[in-house]
């Protein structure tokens, strides 16, 4: 099924399922129960499930095929944001031409970037990324302030000189972006019994999108270009050997991922048309690093896994404060209940960042092929089969 082995297609197929049912996976509790806390079906959260599985996977290509650690990915994602934005204020509202020109631009500026920083391998490719994503984020922060917008970000005005499409809407409003005439905030919910399920236009055409991506990224990984890619990451002094130039093949993965960062960035912007520096910071590099790490670094469905965890963390598990840790235990007597409360509390809420570090830490030390491999060992546990000697087994001589 499309050029790909059955086992590649098989993977392909279960992430469509996924993605397609996502809001009755992640609304498995009641409205009004108290585990309702842990739904993630609303629109937002699910966007950023798709968006961010985006930039993990393209993230995955250079990391998890070359070994090249690029500490500034992030500035791909801010300048495809960026771009987005000034599409919707120079064009249009449609999301299609927003998109191509976040794409084009982001491997543009990965190209120079990656020309540059692929010089150098090990750390100091790291460092030199992560310098040019501090130089863009101060650039974008403060010196290209009249292109960013500042600290205040990019964002669209009542007096946007838009080609195609008015300025305002029939009521004064700023228009919404939109896919030829479904706005990306359209939702339809969907009501049974206790249970809602919300079905929402802009995560879908971000789920069509992260298909796509995915799909491309198998193809990459199974290709001769994927086998060279790997090749390098195995041993690039025996490679240089044999007289090929490894440059141009690390090049290209470094220019291929860095548009998978631009399309996460116009994505997000066609959700949210907004684009602010903070999205070029070094904490946002470092979080697709440990998105791709705890899903499982060179596996293809890892990076999504990876990114679906630190987003349900950072949305759900950052909600929970000590009022909703107080219902949950209250069957307790008064003096265990606050002791359970204190133990628990800074673990979630604003603590949230240390039970990532711990999971992390338990994923790299008993998990190094992260959250992939620990299913893989959920699925050799129970998938065991002894093999039974027949009684009458007879052993005979080889001949």
């Amino acid at each position: 099924m499309f050029g790909l082995d059955k086992k590649d297609a098989s993977l392909l197929l279960i992430v469509a399922v996924l993605v397609a049912f996502a809001p009755f996976f992640l609304n498995p509790f009641p409205e009004g129960s108290a585990m309702a806390q842990f739904n993630a079906g609303y629109p937002d959260l699910m966007q950023r499930f798709v968006i961010f599985g985006i930039f993990a996977i393209g993230f995955n290509i250079l990391f998890g095929l070359t070994g090249y650690l690029s500490f500034g990915h992030a500035a791909f994602l801010g300048v495809g944001s960026y771009a987005a934005v000034w599409m919707f204020k120079l064009l249009s509202m449609n999301v299609v031409p927003a998109i191509v020109l976040a794409v084009i631009t982001a491997g543009v500026f990965a190209l120079i970037i990656g020309y540059v920083s692929l010089r150098r391998s090990g750390i100091y490719f790291s460092i030199l990324t992560l310098a040019f994503a501090q130089m863009s984020f101060a650039l974008a922060y403060s010196v290209l302030t009249p292109i960013t917008g500042g600290e205040t970000g990019l964002q669209l005005a009542l007096d946007d000189p838009r080609i195609f499409g008015a300025a305002t809407t029939a009521e004064g409003n700023i228009p919404v972006p939109g896919f030829f005439g479904l706005e990306m905030r359209d939702s339809t919910e969907l009501v049974f019994g206790n249970w809602v399920f919300t079905f929402n236009v802009g995560y879908y055409f971000a789920a069509i999108i992260m298909l796509i991506s995915f799909y491309l990224s198998i193809r990459i990984f199974r290709s001769p270009f994927g086998m060279m890619l790997r090749a390098i990451k195995s041993n690039q002094q025996r490679l240089n050997y044999t007289g090929l130039n490894p440059r141009p093949y690390t090049l290209a993965a470094f220019v291929i991922s860095g548009m998978y960062a631009g399309l996460a960035g116009g994505l997000m912007a066609s959700m949210d048309p907004l684009a602010g520096a903070e999205r070029m910071f070094w904490t946002a590099s470092g979080e697709v690093v440990l998105m791709t790490i705890l899903g499982g670094v060179g596996t293809l469905i890892g990076p999504v896994l990876g990114a679906g965890l630190i987003k349900y963390m950072e949305n759900i598990i950052s909600k929970i404060n000590s009022d909703i840790l107080h219902s949950w235990f209250a069957f307790l007597p008064d003096g265990l209940e606050d002791v359970v409360v204190t133990l628990i509390y800074p673990f979630i809420g604003k603590g949230w960042h240390l039970t990532l570090g711990i999971v992390f830490m338990l994923v790299v030390i008993f998990l190094p092929g992260g959250l992939v491999q620990g299913g893989q060992k959920i699925a050799a546990l129970f998938g065991r089969k002894k093999a039974k000697e027949p009684k009458n087994a007879t052993t005979e001589p080889a001949e």
